[in-house]
């Protein structure tokens, strides 16, 4: 497996047989022109490049804003389990249980940016033990954070992700997107959203954020 540099349901629709042509099938993951030329001539400079497809994977852990990882394997040593599409000759490999989290994400290039990944999913809040996250309150904050609070971090290219409540008054969140990893986040946490719920919600009174903000940084690849 050869990794690029890092500047930051259905299982093998598409998997060819040697010597077959593969089927065509819908893309998970869009591809803009200027990317797919710059991944070709990557790939065509590695040995055996024409054996070799772009392996994106998400590498992040629950909780944390998506980072990725790519890197050239070949295609026709692919899991079972992996779901391999035809972008313009480029074979692209993406783990089955990857796919939900990057449907519909597109893979782009630019000469300031490098590779970049736009994603529209989200990650999935970490399973805490002791948090609640599944009752009425839950329910009013999860609410509240979908119609009020992100849609004032959206500006900020931010989001935050509900975990839990602990029943003494404090709802648990993570930051995403422009938040994670931020300087501004953590007064951002408790100035901003704090206030949101706690006057809007009686069971709110604090927020504790939870996001390991060291592990911030832009899904960038060069």
């Amino acid at each position: 497996m050869s990794p690029l540099d890092a500047n930051t349901t259905e299982p093998g629709t598409d998997r060819p047989e040697a010597g077959e042509r593969p089927a065509a099938s819908a893309p998970i993951v869009e591809i803009t022109d200027a990317a797919l030329t710059k991944l070709t001539a990557m790939r065509d400079e590695e040995p055996d490049g024409d054996a070799l497809g772009l392996r994106l994977e998400i590498a992040s852990a629950p909780g944390e804003d998506f980072r990725y990882d790519l890197s050239f394997d070949e295609y026709l040593k692919a899991a079972l389990t992996d779901e391999v599409r035809t972008h313009g000759g480029l074979k692209v490999i993406i783990p089955a249980d990857h796919v939900d989290r990057l449907q519909g994400a597109t893979l782009d290039y630019t000469e300031t940016q490098g590779l970049v990944i736009r994603n529209p999913n989200r990650p999935a809040a970490p399973s805490v033990e002791g948090l609640t996250n599944d009752d009425p309150l839950s329910a009013e904050i999860e609410a509240m954070i979908a119609t009020e609070v992100n849609p004032a971090l959206a500006a900020h290219g931010g989001f935050v992700t509900y975990v839990g409540h602990d029943g003494d008054g404090t709802a648990y969140l993570t930051m995403g997107g422009g938040c994670h990893g931020c300087s501004m986040s953590k007064m951002t946490m408790l100035d901003g959203v704090q206030t949101m719920l706690a006057d809007a919600i009686a069971g709110v009174e604090r927020v504790k954020d939870m996001t390991d903000h060291s592990t911030g940084e832009n899904p960038y690849y060069s």
